[in-house]
């Protein structure tokens, strides 16, 4: 499978591998899989949150002596699309407890399938600095592209931005990364196939049915 671009970040972890097989198999009950897409979502938090910087930020005292302690620098919201996104916000609140958590609600027109906008409580300015994006599956990548969008036109630069997803398919990246060429991708597998119907194959279905 060839790279599409160096923002496209695709975890060979073994972990990450294996429990993508349960994500598949249409016999993992909605408990299962909703457990295996919060460690999922743990796991790939880990690998799109490597390069955050932190600052010195006080002085503090362990058990035998003082130690200059560490903080993350930005501020940093949660973006989960909504439904689906959801699965993947605790997880990554067990990685960034202090984030703020804000919704999109996206849902893609089934005859189109096209995204539509029917949800948003972003503030009036933005009060954070970055920005990460949750959502399970890219399959067409209209709606990660759309998402992005309205981020940007909040005020987030794209190089501010990362996008979080389970599964997605070739065309859904290559949609995204032509439309942000800037925001970083870290993805848990990409699929070649696309259907008529816009599912990945051979993908994990419906997510948020599944959960």
């Amino acid at each position: 499978m060839s790279p599409i671009s160096s923002t496209v970040h695709i975890s060979s972890h073994p972990v990450v591998v294996s429990k993508l097989t349960i994500l598949r198999d249409k016999n993992s009950s909605s408990k299962v899989f909703r457990d295996v897409m919060t460690d999922l979502s743990v796991l790939l938090g880990y690998e799109a949150t490597q390069d955050l910087e932190l600052v010195k930020n006080e002085t503090l005292e362990s058990p035998l002596e003082s130690f200059d302690a560490s903080a993350l620098k930005e501020r940093i919201a949660i973006i989960p699309v909504l439904r689906s996104g959801l699965g993947l916000v605790e997880g990554m609140l067990k990685l960034l407890p202090e984030a703020h958590v804000l919704h999109l609600g996206l849902f893609r027109e089934k005859i189109s399938l096209q995204p539509v906008e029917y949800y948003n409580k972003l503030p009036t300015t933005p009060n954070v600095d970055s920005c990460i994006v949750l959502d399970p599956v890219i399959a067409t990548g209209n709606t990660a592209v759309a998402a992005i969008h309205i981020l940007k036109e909040w005020g987030i630069s794209g190089d501010k931005i990362k996008f979080i997803g389970v599964i997605a398919s070739r065309q859904g990246v290559e949609n995204l990364t032509n439309a942000h060429p800037e925001v970083r991708l870290y993805l848990g597998a990409m699929d070649e196939r696309l259907d008529d119907h816009g599912y990945i194959r051979p993908g994990i279905g419906d997510s948020g049915d599944r959960m």
